[in-house]
């Protein structure tokens, strides 16, 4: 594996915007061949004026361009900020959106309160666009009953027969602060474009509660319905992160038949897999210990083995950081993760043997989006 090319799809040092936290990256490829990246944008990273913004590119990454649409962050008369996003093309020419959305009307300066372990409010937001993300309608809610804390995790999957599925996690908010409310990873399904969706799959949740699988990012499988999710695991009992966990299912399989995540030998944070047409699966994970870098894993056998590696990024982390591999603070770790300032990888196929994949780096609240094209065959 070798990276062939590598560029910028959004400078923030060259733009006049006061908005300079660019994080958060999504990519989808369109059936025209246009390729979009979605982000958040804002001075920080979730800070209070944290919107979306969208880049296109139609020669294969070379050049980039932003499209000029602004995404309203105001939900029903209240004020809130635009985490991440992702975009499907639900049939040729039609794309969904769906973002999260966190009610920021008490002017926190952060969207999870240490205070009691929780989130701000939020909402899954859906818009559509028929010219290429040109132009958008109006927020709609995607209501999720009985659960809290709720977000984005990722890709929206997209079987062959036109079925998508929506990724989220849920926890605990400041509305809902009970202990007995635990972290899970969902599916939410939907055979209509996403017009409406079925009620949420359980993914991944640990029955004794003592390790948490963030951050699940999927990719679909062969079959209809099947799915391959690696996930960020915390072990709250030890206080560190666990190598990167696996699972294979299928939003077809009955609710009991749900496999507990497996250990991978690949140690880091938020991981992105995707499967090839030759039956390899990639894995692009975060590491932020020192070496902190960005790694494509290659897997053989669906995740079982990971034999092939590449460092495809390497980061000088210059934000003041409290927390190391042991001995983690968990109220500590989450502040943590708000001065990150690389990560959260996507990656698309462009080809039968390249990948395309974007993340965001740079100093603390000077963030850009970066891309590479990656060569994943062996040698």
């Amino acid at each position: 594996m070798k990276i062939l090319q590598r560029g910028l799809v959004y400078d923030v040092t060259t733009v006049p915007d006061p908005r300079r936290a660019a994080s958060f990256t999504s990519l989808r490829v369109l059936a025209s061949g246009t390729i979009l990246a979605l982000f958040q944008l804002g001075s920080a990273k979730h800070s209070l004026d944290a919107t979306l913004a969208l880049c296109r590119t139609r020669d294969r990454a070379r050049t980039w361009e932003r499209i000029p649409v602004e995404f309203s962050s105001v939900v029903d008369g209240i004020p809130g900020s635009l985490a991440a996003g992702e975009i499907v093309e639900v049939r040729p020419g039609r794309l969904l959106l769906m973002a999260t959305w966190f009610d920021r009307s008490d002017r926190s300066e952060s969207v999870f309160d240490a205070a009691t372990e929780a989130l701000r409010p939020s909402k899954q937001l859906i818009s559509f666009s028929s010219d290429e993300g040109q132009s958008w309608t109006g927020w709609r809610e995607l209501p999720i009953r009985g659960l809290h804390g709720c977000a984005i995790t990722g890709p929206i999957l997209q079987w062959a027969d036109g079925s998508i599925a929506f990724a989220f996690e849920s926890y605990r908010d400041i509305t809902a602060t009970d202990p007995s409310i635990h972290h899970a990873a969902w599916l939410m399904p939907s055979n209509d474009g996403g017009e409406s969706f079925g009620k949420p799959v359980l993914v991944a949740q640990d029955p004794a509660h003592g390790v948490y699988y963030w951050d699940q990012r999927l990719c679909t499988g062969p079959e209809l319905g099947e799915y391959i999710a690696l996930f960020w695991s915390h072990d709250l009992t030890s206080k560190q992160d666990l190598a990167v966990h696996i699972a294979r299912n299928s939003v077809r399989a009955p609710a009991d038949s749900m496999p507990q995540p497996r250990a991978t030998r690949i140690t880091g944070q938020i991981t992105t897999p995707l499967l090839l047409p030759d039956g390899r699966l990639l894995a692009l994970t975060v590491h932020r210990q020192d070496p902190a870098c960005l790694r494509l894993f290659c897997s053989p056998d669906r995740g079982d083995t990971w034999p092939s590696e590449l460092v495809v990024y390497e980061h000088n982390e210059k934000a003041v950081l409290t927390q190391g591999s042991t001995g983690v603070d968990y109220r500590l770790y989450w502040a943590d993760m708000f001065r990150w300032s690389f990560g959260h990888p996507a990656m698309v196929q462009l080809n039968e043997q390249d990948v395309l994949i974007a993340y965001y780096a740079g100093a603390p609240n000077c963030m850009s989006i970066h891309w590479a094209i990656l060569d994943t065959r062996a040698g």
